[in-house]
């Protein structure tokens, strides 16, 4: 193959810009709703996979984003593509200080058409990747506002100025599994194929996928009716994994991926693909090389204890049978994750680029892709970089 084919990549990020919600929520929430202020950049620390925050009096001027009693800065880690590495810290940033295509339609495509790639699935910031921060306020009636704001932006602006190139990635009210239904179908209604949700809700407060009243129900429903993909972001369930409080952020970001792993054994064990045969998730930024180990684990430990492990009548065949229909890896730069294309299956693997955080490979990747991809088939390849995410999100793109 000459050249890798263009990528699509199913895994970015978007800095909502500063006018997203004071746009579109009522005036009697303009001093509450989610806003910008500019102000100084007080202390910060980032223990145990927790960040902690607050303005100062003196220091690099900060955009923060203000929403009830929640007050969270811009940070240099959302916006670090073309930032030397060793500057990629915990700073304050305003938009001035970004890479415009963080935040821009017309520079994000230009920065795509840079690293070789056509079309993006974008996750929020201030909202968190699944929508956190409108189930943690306490005005759930504004919660559910700005999570219709922010799909109402995310659909008309930021994937209706792309001409196609962006897609829709929507968010859920997380609290209220009916609202969340309602919000799929309207979202749907408009030609949306994902939405963001929480890879281990109980993290949130809020019940398992292994809730025996089935709460989560409605939403899986919704999301089969309309053939919706559920997109689970590493950090959806707002804690990272860490192995003590006093461990290092690189000790959490190490480990990222294990987040996704208890996600997909979760699943695997819950039933949700026996009574939703048609439900299809993807695990976003989890890469992709410990998914043979866990699937063969799975497939013994059901093998061997289903009697008293709790699922003889939950899920009546081995675990791995449903990852085929059912289950997406989604990667970058994994090169041990690649040498186990033929395990994992070619047809369940995709890819992205993360733009523009810190673990970004752009614009370098299109690079990485041919030189970790070099053995493997021009199907396989085309495949992984793009075939896989048009079939999955019925993308109108040449395969």
């Amino acid at each position: 193959m000459a050249e890798l084919p263009l990528i699509i990549s199913v895994d970015d990020h978007v800095v909502e810009p500063a006018t997203v919600w004071q746009e579109r929520l009522p005036a009697k929430y303009a001093e509450v709703g989610p806003r910008i202020v500019r102000a100084p950049m007080g202390e910060i620390t980032f223990l145990g996979g927790k960040l902690t925050v607050k303005p100062g009096s003196e220091g690099n001027p900060t955009d923060w984003w203000y929403y009830e009693d929640l007050k969270r800065p811009l940070l240099r880690v959302d916006s670090a593509v073309g930032v030397p590495r060793d500057e990629v810290t915990m700073k304050g940033i305003t938009y001035e200080d970004m890479r415009p295509g963080s935040f821009s339609v017309k520079e994000r495509l230009e920065d795509m058409d840079l690293n070789h790639i056509e079309a993006a699935l974008c996750f929020p910031t201030f909202p968190r990747f699944c929508g956190q921060t409108f189930t943690e306020a306490k005005d759930k009636e504004l919660g559910l506002l700005c999570v219709k704001a922010y799909n109402d932006w995310m659909v008309e602006e930021w994937c209706g100025q792309s001409g196609g190139r962006l897609i829709p990635l929507t968010l859920i009210p997380l609290w209220d599994a009916a609202l969340a239904a309602a919000e799929v179908h309207r979202n749907a209604d408009r030609g949306v194929r994902a939405v963001c949700f929480s890879e281990i809700p109980p993290f949130l407060g809020l019940p398992s996928v292994h809730d025996p009243d089935g709460y989560w129900d409605p939403f899986f429903a919704a999301c089969e009716e309309t053939e919706t993909i559920i997109n689970m972001h590493i950090g959806s369930s707002s804690k990272m994994p860490s192995t003590s409080p006093d461990a290092p952020p690189a000790v959490g970001s190490t480990l990222t991926h294990t987040n996704a792993t208890f996600s997909m054994v979760d699943f695997l064990f819950s039933g949700v693909f026996v009574r939703f045969a048609g439900l299809k998730v993807a695990y976003s930024e989890g890469q992709i090389g410990w998914i043979p180990y866990i699937l063969e684990r799975a497939d013994r430990v059901w093998e061997d204890n289903r009697g008293w492990g709790g699922v003889a009548d939950i899920v009546p065949e081995p675990p791995s049978t449903y990852f085929k229909d059912h289950i997406w890896g989604c990667f970058f730069d994994d090169a041990h994750g690649i040498r186990s294309v033929d395990e994992i299956g070619e047809d369940n693997i995709t890819y992205e680029s993360d733009y523009p955080h810190s673990d970004s490979t752009w614009p370098n990747t299109a690079k990485i892709a041919e030189e970790q991809m070099a053995n493997l088939t021009d199907e396989q390849k085309r495949k992984i970089v793009r075939g896989n995410a048009i079939k999955l999100f019925g993308l109108d793109l040449v395969a």
